[in-house]
This record gives structure tokens, C-alpha cells and sequence, in this order.
């Protein structure tokens, strides 16, 4: 099959849809809106997922697991967050199929089988985590509860992408119960911090910190904290959120401790998240029209080593030279795959490595050998080298971080050439037009023009920068006094 790949230029929604397949990452599914993650790119989801969950860990997390069906007045309990997520549910009603009688061969739902209450599929999971932790608290002895979960939810989206917006995904949620209100916002800013420092050491992709406006809060929250990444079609992608609750979702499910003077209140709530949304990120904001590029802490495979055989009597030679160079860089804790398969030429090998994204590729042949040296190509720069074999492990371990480094630093100056400035109506448009990124702008702090803003332009305030200077202006649409910029982009 031809690996021909749209061009960003071409068709940048077409060239994403290519990556993913053809990279080997995922599958359209017979479920509609739901997909197929193939081992390749649930490798890559598990780097991601293992190395979060250590940094969980280190901050002093631990993991549970709380059930997929949540009974529907628990749903409707925190008013907000059910009204948030009632367009996307998915519902069960009955239990039970049986034999249609008009249509042999086919099932039918048992009218009989209705449950007494219906279910709700989560699509997020504080009403049933926060149902049971009312069994969990009486005292601000049984606090902090610091509690992340591993799971699937579900959202009925309409429009669907890989990775970007499926019916299902996969994803984390943080829920954690805390007796003050100071240590439940510490906690939120240090979970937005574990984030950013995440998908910048890791995904390589730098982000801005914020807080997002009442419009684009999380339903439920008083607060919502986000970190927001740029693509290289020039919109912005939202790459996770901490979210401050405050105490709504205790209140709802009347969750009260004593404290230490034995005095009753409400606990105080934290949630945050990320998903395999990130995947979709990480391939947006650093893949090239040849194919995947792989941050390599977090790429499947590092080090490819293809072998260019020349009759038979090469093969024991460079196969035994091969899986020697192979141990040793496993040995270093580098993933390396030895492709020695003979079905299909180096050639075809080379671009589909290059397609994969593996950081590094090592083609090795008796010549090589003879001479004690390697081909060595790395897949963001695509330069070639001809590398001695002595010390070539200790080498190519170093050439990961730069490699790594580069992939980062090369996103960086895409984003802060995609940060301009506008302060006024005519340059927003044009800024928004011509370049694309984050437009820096003031805005008069309302919903209504926040709103308005968006029909116009179908921007949105990404957030409120956490960094951000004080400044006296003037709204770019209303001419209302303003005390800050915000920063607005088109977005997925």
C-alpha cells in the first residue's frame, strides 16, 4: 500500500487523518465515533500513562477505581455539572435483549427488563466518587483524600476526530478532598504544574498556564486552571485542567467533616484530567509532511536497527553484530527494536520508520562492520552520519536528549512567533487571518462580549495567562475599560 501522505499544505485535517492511520496509531471502529488504538500508538498512550502516573505518585497519589455506571439522580445531584454534560450522555434503561419473534435471527430489547433507575455512562465521575466519599469522611482525620483514576468515559460528540473528539477515550481524573479551602487551590495549582511540566519535558510541547473564564469553566467548578498548547496549523489545542470545586460537589452529596474543634463543615474539592487527546497533540504540534515525529522519552520505539543485507552469507554476520548493539543499548534502558524481518527491502524499512517517527534509525551492513562504523539518521532534522561503533551506545543515549531537546525548542519559537499582540477590533481580525496563534488582547471581562466575540470570529479566550501584567486598555470590541489581556485563538 502506498505511504503517500497529504501535505499540511494540501489538507492539514486530511494530513492529520493520514497520520494517524498510516502511522500505525489508531483505527476507525464499527462503533460510530468511537476508535481503534493500535499497538503502536496505545505503546505510546502507556509512556504517557506510566510516566504521569509516577509523577501522581511522587506528589503523593495513590490509584482506585470506581464504577462506569452512575445512577441518574447521582448525576443530577450538582445541578451545574449535570446540566454541563446532559447533551453528551449516553443512557441504559433496560438489562436485557431476547429473541425478536417478528424477525428470526434478531434480538430485541425485553420490555420487561427496564431498570428502576437509569444509568448514566460516565462521562466524568465526580457525582459517583463523591457519593462515596460521604462514606469515607467524618473527621479531617480521614483528610486528605488524594485518590486518581485510570479509566474510559464517554461523551456523545457529534463531530468526531481521531484522538482529538471520540464518543469514547481514554483518560485520568484526579479527585481529591481537602479540609480548607487554601489546601484544596494549592492542590489544583500543583496538579496544573505536574501537567505543564508533563507535556513540555515529556510531549516536548510547550504550554501557557491560565485560568479560564467563567464562560469556559468546568460545569461544577469555581475555578478552572488549563494549560494550552499551539498547533502548527496556528490553533490552540487545550492539553489538560485542574479544576478548583470548591465546595459544590460536597454540598450535593452533603459530605461534612469535624474539624479540629469539632466543628462541622463541608469538604473542599479538587478534580483534574487528561486524555488521549494528547496523542493528538503531540502529533499536531511536531509531525512533518514525511510522518510522525517522536519525542523519544515517550516514543514506542527509540532506536530502530535495519539491516542491509547482501546475500545470504551477510545475514549470521550482521544479525550477531546487530543483537549485540541491541542488548547494549537496552542495557542503557533505550527501547530498540531490531528489524531483521525479510519481507520487505530496507528501502521500504527506511520510510516506514521515518512514517513511525523512531527518533533514531541505525542502518548497519557488512561494509559497516568491516569498517566498525554505522549509518545513523535521526528523524527531526532527517541528517545522516556515518559513526563509529566504539562508544556507540553512550552516543546515541545523548543524541536521544538532544534530539529531544530540539523537537522542544523547535515548537517554542513556532509558539512565541504565534503570540502577537492586537488593540483594536480591525487588527484582531487581521492578526486572527493572516498568522493565526494566540492573539494577546484586552476584553471587557463580560460573558455577552465574550460571546459575541466568538460569533464573530469563532475565537475564544484560551485563558487568563497566570503570568499575566496588569495593564489598563481598552476591550478590542466594546471599548470598555479592561485591566488586563487575555488571550483568544481559534481552537480545537
Amino acid at each position: 500500500m502506498s505511504k503517500a501522505l497529504t501535505t499540511r499544505a494540501e489538507d492539514y485535517s486530511q494530513w492529520y487523518n493520514d497520520l494517524v492511520i498510516k502511522g500505525g496509531l489508531a483505527d476507525y471502529s464499527a462503533v460510530r465515533g468511537c476508535m481503534v488504538i493500535k499497538p503502536y500508538g496505545f505503546a505510546l498512550w502507556e509512556n504517557m500513562r506510566d510516566q504521569l502516573d509516577k509523577m501522581f505518585k511522587d506528589t503523593g497519589h495513590v490509584n482506585a477505581y470506581f464504577p462506569l455506571f452512575v445512577p441518574k439522580s447521582l448525576f443530577e445531584a450538582e445541578e451545574k455539572n449535570a446540566e454541563g454534560f446532559a447533551k453528551e450522555c449516553a443512557i441504559v434503561t433496560h438489562y436485557r435483549l431476547k429473541a425478536d419473534p417478528d424477525h428470526k435471527g434478531k434480538l430485541m430489547v425485553d420490555p420487561e427488563a427496564k431498570l428502576e433507575e437509569e444509568l448514566i455512562v460516565r462521562p466524568t465521575s465526580e457525582a459517583i466518587i463523591w457519593n462515596t466519599y460521604k462514606g469515607w469522611i467524618q473527621s479531617y482525620r480521614d483528610l486528605p483524600i488524594l485518590i486518581n483514576q485510570w479509566a474510559n468515559v464517554v461523551r456523545w460528540e457529534m463531530r468526531t476526530r481521531l484522538f482529538l473528539r471520540t464518543a469514547e477515550f481514554l483518560w485520568q481524573e484526579g479527585h481529591t478532598a481537602h479540609a480548607t479551602r487554601e489546601e484544596a487551590i494549592i492542590e489544583t495549582e500543583k496538579m496544573l504544574d505536574v501537567y505543564a511540566e508533563f507535556v513540555e519535558e515529556y510531549m516536548a510541547v510547550p504550554v501557557i498556564k491560565g485560568i479560564k473564564t467563567a464562560n469556559e469553566r468546568f460545569a461544577g467548578a469555581e475555578e478552572t486552571y488549563c494549560i494550552e498548547a499551539m498547533m502548527q496549523d496556528g490553533k490552540a489545542l487545550q492539553a489538560g485542567t485542574s479544576h478548583f470545586l470548591g465546595q459544590n460537589f460536597a454540598k450535593a452529596f452533603d459530605v461534612k467533616f469535624s474539624d479540629k474543634n469539632n466543628t462541622l463543615d463541608y469538604v473542599w474539592a479538587t478534580s483534574w484530567g487528561v486524555s488521549t487527546r494528547l496523542i493528538g497533540a503531540l502529533i499536531m504540534a511536531h509531525s512533518d509532511d514525511q510522518g510522525l515525529i517522536m519525542p523519544p522519552r515517550i516514543a514506542p520505539v527509540q532506536v530502530v536497527i535495519v539491516p542491509v543485507y547482501k546475500g545470504d552469507d551477510s545475514k549470521p554476520v550482521i544479525d550477531e553484530k546487530a543483537n549485540a548493539l541491541a542488548k547494549e543499548l537496552k542495557a542503557l534502558g533505550i527501547r530498540v527494536k531490531f528489524d531483521d524481518s525479510d519481507n520487505s527491502r530496507p528501502g521500504w524499512k527506511f520510510a516506514e520508520y521515518e512514517l513511525k517517527g523512531v527518533p533514531v534509525r541505525i542502518a548497519m551492513g557488512l561494509r559497516d562492520i568491516d569498517n566498525n562504523v554505522v549509518e545513523l539518521a535521526r528523524r527531526d532534522t532527517k541528517d545522516k552520519q556515518t559513526v563509529s561503533m566504539e562508544g556507540l551506545p553512550a552516543y546515541v543515549s545523548g543524541l536521544l536528549e538532544e534530539i529531544q531537546l530540539n523537537i522542544y525548542n523547535r515548537a517554542k519559537a513556532f509558539q512565541t512567533e504565534h503570540i502577537n499582540t492586537a488593540d483594536t477590533w480591525e487588527d484582531f481580525i487581521k492578526v486572527l487571518d493572516e498568522k493565526g496563534g494566540f492573539v494577546s488582547a484586552h476584553w471587557d471581562g463580560t460573558a455577552e462580549t465574550e460571546e459575541a466575540i466568538k460569533e464573530k470570529t469563532k475565537a475564544t479566550i484560551r485563558c487568563i495567562p497566570l503570568n499575566n501584567v496588569p495593564e489598563a486598555g481598552q476591550c478590542i470590541l466594546t471599548g470598555k475599560p479592561s485591566t488586563q489581556r487575555v488571550l483568544f485563538a481559534r481552537a480545537y
